[in-house]
């Protein structure tokens, strides 16, 4: 076991699975939670009730916070995995001295929409927080395989060597390969492109393009996010690396994947309100679609797929007209 002290920040389906990762390497950590039934459940079954309830956690090993501040006071690492829409609101009043001498991790796969801005700039503009000393944890991950203990890979992405080390020996497991990578922007956006381009997986499937279509979509899918994040931060990446190529590709097949469940339902009809009711769980995309939209207005890519997901979700265009019109112009 490992003697860091870690906090988690955040009680979802991604930080449970994370919780459950950790506890393989430490013997404690701290885990803020917002919502009290959680807290309590655990405290009483030691599942959380919501979230990968079939985990069962021992509470024993688990320090409960309903106060982010505290939950971070005395650590060495804090690990994020908020939905990125929620950040500023439930991390944006810490104070930002809790932050120094400390690793930053962050497990969310989205930009916060208040700064418009991927998590590490956010920590950036909002804290001040050295880049040098944040960490990204990426990769083809579902929670819920996470939590059967299937072979999952993760990547690391961090400009700090030691960081690196050390959060690649806190993720490791049996189960759970790790690599190291110091790509942050690239693997950084790549996830909140996936997103966009798993909303219009979902739609296509839903309006009836079968395998033939998806694979073609796909393909383009994996350019525009080369395309993208190529222009907004130039290195030398290989784009069929697993956390980029993998996690789209799991993103816009899986049948765990919120994102392809969200645009199914938006080509079935639903309502993007309607559609957020029905889910109750959070599709990242959605958010992701407005800020990549509007970025995309300073750098100018050509993002066919980005912009019929945006024109469906924010401009109230029927689906069907957009794909057909999207569909032309793939190749």
């Amino acid at each position: 076991m490992l003697n860091t002290r870690i906090a988690v920040i955040g009680s979802g389906s991604w930080a449970s699975a994370i919780v459950k990762i950790l506890l393989n390497n430490v013997e404690k950590l701290n885990w803020f939670i917002r919502e009290p039934e959680i807290i309590e459940n655990l405290q009483k079954h030691g599942r959380n009730p919501m979230y990968l309830s079939s985990v069962e956690f021992d509470v024993n090993r688990l320090n409960l916070f309903d106060d982010p501040e505290k939950a971070i006071e005395d650590v060495d690492v804090i690990l994020f995995c908020i939905p990125s829409a929620f950040l500023h609101k439930t991390i944006g009043h810490i104070n930002p001295k809790l932050l120094n001498n400390k690793y930053v991790v962050s497990a969310i796969k989205g930009i916060v929409p208040e700064y418009n801005a991927i998590i590490a700039d956010y920590f950036k503009k909002h804290f001040g927080f050295n880049t040098e000393n944040f960490v990204i944890v990426s990769g083809p991950s579902h929670a819920e395989e996470v939590a059967k203990e299937r072979l999952t890979y993760l990547t690391v992405s961090t400009e700090n060597k030691d960081a690196a080390e050390l959060v690649s020996k806190l993720t490791s497991s049996r189960y759970i390969y790790t690599s190291v990578s110091h790509d942050i922007y690239g693997t950084e956006y790549a996830p909140v492109l996936k997103n966009i381009m798993a909303i219009a997986s979902g739609i296509c499937h839903s309006l009836g393009y079968g395998d033939n279509f998806q694979a073609v979509l796909i393909s383009n899918s994996i350019k525009e996010i080369r395309d993208f994040i190529d222009s907004v931060h130039p290195f030398e990446r290989d784009i069929n690396n697993s956390v980029y190529l993998g996690d789209l590709l799991v993103t816009a097949y899986s049948q765990y994947s919120r994102n392809r469940m969200f645009g199914a339902m938006i080509g079935k009809g639903y309502s993007v309100k309607a559609t957020q009711m029905e889910m109750q769980m959070v599709a990242e995309g959605y958010f992701s679609a407005k800020c990549i939209y509007e970025l995309n207005k300073t750098f100018k890519v050509n993002m066919p797929i980005a912009e019929a997901v945006y024109k469906i979700l924010y401009q109230n265009s029927p689906p069907a007209m957009e794909v057909e019109i999207l569909a032309k112009k793939l190749k």
